[in-house]
């Protein structure tokens, strides 16, 4: 069994930065993917970031380049999400998910395409 365990959220004000992890239970992905995604109230579920384990390669999306990175810790099987100069519009669910092997630049961009998920923490940006 492979368990995903988010932590970190909490509200904080705009300008703020914050931390978020994703503890990997279970299981080592040495060649996978790490997803970090997020759901804005009452919106879709949207892509935030990704790291390739096997070449610490990183892929942003465009409302959070230059703000966010993401990197993973190997010897906590770990990935963690940090967040500078947060905006109100950054408030959100933010949930992680792997996929065993690497995804395309464009493929990990896709929810649909991770076999494990985890809860979510929720992050709130106040103005």
């Amino acid at each position: 069994q492979v368990y995903l365990a988010e932590s970190g959220g909490r509200l904080v004000q705009a300008g703020d930065s914050l931390t978020v992890s994703c503890a990997i239970i279970g299981r080592t992905f040495s060649s996978g993917t790490i997803g970090w995604f997020r759901q804005p109230p009452g919106n879709k579920l949207e892509f935030v970031a990704a790291y390739r384990w096997s070449d610490d390669s990183t892929v942003y999306a465009d409302a959070v380049k230059g703000r966010f990175t993401i990197a993973g810790e190997n010897a906590k099987n770990t990935v963690i999400l940090q967040m500078n100069s947060l905006k109100p519009e950054d408030t959100a669910v933010y949930s992680c998910a792997v996929y065993p092997t690497r995804l395309s630049d464009s493929d990990l961009r896709v929810g649909e395409n991770y076999d494990y998920w985890g809860q979510g923490t929720r992050v709130t940006v106040s103005s």
